[in-house]
């Protein structure tokens, strides 16, 4: 129990963090890649794209390592994160799945577009209010998940297979080169990149988001 209690307090803590302590910054961006070096505060990340990004980290920065979850680990009542891309029958598939932890409920709430491998890409971040079970493979059933946010309700359908993670606080010695990160950071007007978290991957579970 008193280890729980931990692991909540640190996650209340992680997430009341500001992204900066400067100036509201003038849009957000995901960065996603690996890490060269970490210095300082300073980390380096060699993108998707094979740049390098440079993002300052917080003084008080945290870290949250993946952790792998099952289809049917996943929970009505549950607040989640979900990449999606439509098909061409209108439906939104998802890419990944986020099982935030409680004491991260209603972070990013809302649906919105995403960046995760199309431009028609979306993201939901919303309460599961209902799960039905849809199409039957050989390698499993599909979850439809009806989700409710503040921007209304959504339904997104999660095929067997599907990158499925929940995430928990974690040492900042597993920043080390060539780790796989996903960072939600700010920008600012003169274009620095500034975050407050770092989403790395761990044991061979890499940030599917």
């Amino acid at each position: 129990m008193k280890a729980k209690t931990i692991v909540v307090g640190a996650l209340v803590a992680l997430f009341a963090m500001p992204a900066t302590a400067q100036t509201p910054p003038a849009k957000m961006a995901n960065v996603r890649g690996t890490i060269v070096k970490l210095d300082g505060q300073m980390l380096l990340v060699r993108g998707r794209d094979g740049k390098p990004v440079h993002v300052m980290l917080a003084p008080n920065f945290g870290v949250l390592a993946v952790q792998p979850l099952k289809l049917d680990d996943i929970k009505e009542g549950e607040f989640i994160g979900t990449a999606a891309s439509p098909a061409k029958n209108g439906k939104l598939y998802a890419e990944e799945v986020l099982v935030f932890p409680e004491a991260a409920r209603g972070t990013g709430e809302g649906h919105y577009g995403w960046d995760l491998k199309g431009k028609n890409d979306t993201m939901t971040n919303a309460t599961i209010t209902q799960i039905e079970v849809a199409g039957v493979h050989k390698t499993g059933k599909d979850r439809v998940l009806m989700l409710k946010s503040k921007d209304g309700e959504n339904e997104v359908i999660v095929r067997p297979g599907t990158p499925i993670v929940t995430f928990a606080p974690d040492s900042k010695d597993l920043l080390k080169h060539g780790a796989h990160v996903f960072i939600r950071a700010s920008v600012a007007d003169d274009g620095t990149i500034s975050a407050a978290r770092v989403v790395v991957g761990k044991n061979g579970v890499n940030p599917p988001m």
